[in-house]
């Protein structure tokens, strides 16, 4: 990935971190990874057990930050937050996937977008 994508990827997760804080949010990870991939954010929302998708973009050309959260990324998603409530014996558990997107110009935040419970996981998800 090249720089200027890491370091936008990077603020854009760093905002999206103060937000959640500021809502009353415990960040319990950030960027867990697995061989497979990664989660940006592992965070507690009361009792709910939240994993969190970060899109950043400086430019909405080809869509919504939050519109490049595919199937396949869910799917991703799924099975490193699996891996991550087995290694932190988190079994039974309420759990969330939520997208913030993030909206960037030079020098600013455009916009922050929460989207709780984006996506519902998928039949193979279990835990």
């Amino acid at each position: 990935m090249p720089d200027h994508r890491r370091s936008q990827g990077d603020a854009g997760e760093q905002i999206a971190v103060s937000f959640l804080e500021r809502l009353g949010y415990r960040i319990a990870a950030r960027n867990f990874r697995l061989r497979t991939g990664e989660i940006d954010i592992v965070a507690w929302d009361g009792a709910t057990l939240v994993f969190v998708e970060v899109k950043t973009k400086a430019q909405l050309r080809f869509g919504q930050p939050e519109e490049m959260v595919t199937r396949r990324k869910q799917l991703t998603l799924e099975r490193v937050a699996m891996a991550y409530i087995q290694r932190h014996h988190c079994e039974g558990t309420d759990i969330r996937f939520d997208v913030i997107a993030v909206q960037l110009a030079p020098n600013r935040v455009v916009d922050v977008t929460h989207i709780p419970a984006a996506f519902s996981p998928s039949d193979r998800f279990f835990y």
